[in-house]
């Protein structure tokens, strides 16, 4: 069998205690993650095709791995045989949404399932696939499952660590050759096309970047060109193997004054209070607070935001930090204990109104005694001297 990031008997015990008897994931991310890695490649920038979208589908029994069910896009025929997928039951035959669902259906009675407490994922589940699920099975109970699976993730494995610290690293050092390569009238559009070069020839999918220069708090891209004294602020998210790498960094064209030293030294001092508090048995809560402790102390605390939150295959995913900050989401986790293997991201941003946007993100992985960070390199003003 391939080897899994997580175990089936902590599937079990998160299904036992939602109540479930099976499972239909849904998500891109969630079927990567079961499937112990895979994903279709095909697909892997849009779902759309013709009419309708990719759903690949797992089913899952509780305690009943050999079960386990892969519905797939017909062109996954051949990913099988080259590399045979661990479950026992794959069915490469749908095309679009209708024909996975459908097919996952016709599984459920084949394994003589007719009516349980079925776990979905609403956010995941298009709304033609679940009026089909709903009509076939009228006498079933659908429960919100997405929690289960988030709580799954939610401790990641060595080999989910090893891809989240690469995909970091690789993040700082593109944005450190990028703000080195750029200079006096780099424009944003040709920086942030620079650092989307640097990640991909490093092996990154490049999904986004954020960059500002100057006083400007606007982070999108534009013709604004950098200007000899001017700050950047460049913010990138770039996954590896779907794991995700979120950093931000500083840069300055020329030497930073010494304001600039002290702004930037504020943003320091309230992310290594959070840093303090993050170990396992300690409450995701207790590094926020320390965080948000430390901002209220800053000369510049109303230009200032904190926040953490936990990251993996999601950008914002367990443990769930705060609530409603910056999105739309409850601080279930807060008063959690931290678990060694889970990952943070923590970050603190200042805009101030004369020397622009400033900010350092930072992913840690908790472990029993404290933390590991991951891409450490570049945390004060890079500099470029291209001017």
């Amino acid at each position: 069998m391939t080897d899994l990031s997580y175990d089936f008997d902590h599937l079990d015990s998160l299904m036992e205690e939602a109540g479930l008897d099976v499972i239909l994931v849904t998500s891109k991310h969630n079927a990567q993650y079961l499937m112990g890695g895979y994903k279709f490649i095909f697909f892997s920038a849009m779902d759309a095709i013709g009419h309708g979208r990719y759903l690949p589908v797992v089913v899952y029994f509780k305690g009943q791995r050999d079960r386990t069910a892969y519905i797939a896009n017909k062109m996954e025929k051949g990913e099988h045989e080259n590399a045979p997928l661990w479950v026992p039951h794959f069915y490469p035959m749908a095309w679009g949404s209708v024909d996975s669902i459908t097919q996952a259906i016709s599984h459920l009675h084949e394994m003589g399932f007719k009516a349980g407490r079925i776990g979905i994922e609403p956010p995941f589940l298009p709304s033609d696939s679940k009026e089909v699920l709903l009509d076939a099975l009228p006498d079933s109970e659908f429960i919100n499952a997405t929690s289960v699976l988030e709580n799954l993730r939610a401790v990641k494995s060595m080999a989910e660590l090893s891809l989240l610290r690469e995909a970091s690293e690789k993040i700082t050092a593109s944005m450190q050759a990028t703000i080195a390569a750029s200079g006096e009238g780099s424009t944003k559009h040709e920086i942030i096309e620079l650092l989307r070069q640097e990640e991909t020839k490093r092996g990154l999918q490049f999904d986004y970047c954020l960059l500002t220069l100057g006083a400007s708090h606007n982070r999108a891209g534009s013709d604004q060109a950098w200007a000899k004294g001017d700050i950047l602020s460049i913010d990138s998210g770039g996954n590896l193997c779907g794991y995700i790498g979120d950093i931000c960094r500083m840069g300055v064209l020329g030497e930073p004054d010494a304001e600039l030293v002290d702004l930037l030294g504020e943003i320091q001092e309230i992310q290594q209070a959070a840093f303090a508090e993050v170990r396992a048995g300690a409450a995701g809560g207790h590094a926020i607070a320390a965080g948000q402790a430390a901002l209220a102390n800053q000369p510049n605390k109303q230009y200032i935001d904190f926040f953490g939150h936990g990251m993996g295959l999601v950008s914002h995913e367990a443990p769930f930090l705060l609530t409603n900050h910056p999105v739309a989401y409850e601080g279930r986790d807060a008063d959690k204990p931290l678990k060694a293997g889970m990952v943070l991201s923590i970050e603190t941003h200042m805009q101030h109104p004369k020397r622009g946007f400033i900010k350092l993100e930072d992913t840690l992985a908790v472990t029993e005694t404290g933390y590991e960070m991951f891409g450490t390199e570049g945390r004060g003003w890079n500099r470029s001297d291209k001017f």
